[in-house]
C-alpha cells in the first residue's frame, strides 16, 4: 500500500530540505551525489555515483531507510550494513516523523549511515 498524500507532501518537504543540506557542491555531483526515492511505505536515501570500472554506468548505493508503520503511526529506521542487508538502527529504531528521520541521518552520531 502506498503512503497517503498528506504523508507524501510531508516526505517531499523534509527530504528536499535534507538534500539541500547534504548534497555535494554542484560541480562534483556528476562524480557523487545523494538522492532519495519513495517505495511503497518506505523512503530510501542513497548515494549516486559512476561505477568504478565503467563511468558510463551510474549506480545507486542505499544507506538509510525509513518505513512507515501505519498501526503505530511511526517510522522504523534502518541502515545498510556491509552485508548489503537492512538492519534496524538500534540507537533509535523508531522516529515520529520524516523530519526526525532526516535529522537522524544527517547527524549520524554512530557513523552507521555514511560511515
Amino acid at each position: 500500500m502506498a503512503i497517503e498524500t498528506l504523508h507524501t507532501l510531508e516526505i517531499i518537504e523534509a527530504m528536499e530540505n535534507f538534500l539541500t543540506r547534504q548534497r555535494p557542491p554542484e560541480h562534483i555531483r556528476s562524480e557523487v551525489d545523494v538522492d532519495y526515492r519513495i517505495e511503497d511505505q518506505s523512503i530510501i536515501i542513497f548515494e549516486v555515483r559512476p561505477q568504478w570500472n565503467d563511468p558510463e554506468t551510474i549506480r545507486e548505493y542505499p544507506f538509510a531507510k525509513a518505513t512507515f508503520v501505519k498501526a503505530k503511526g511511526n517510522w522504523k529506521v534502518f541502515w545498510m550494513k556491509s552485508d548489503l542487508k537492512w538492519h534496524s538502527y538500534s540507537p533509535q529504531p523508531n522516529v515520529a516523523n520524516v523530519k526526525a528521520f532526516a535529522q537522524l541521518v544527517e547527524d549520524d552520531e554512530y557513523g552507521c549511515f555514511r560511515g
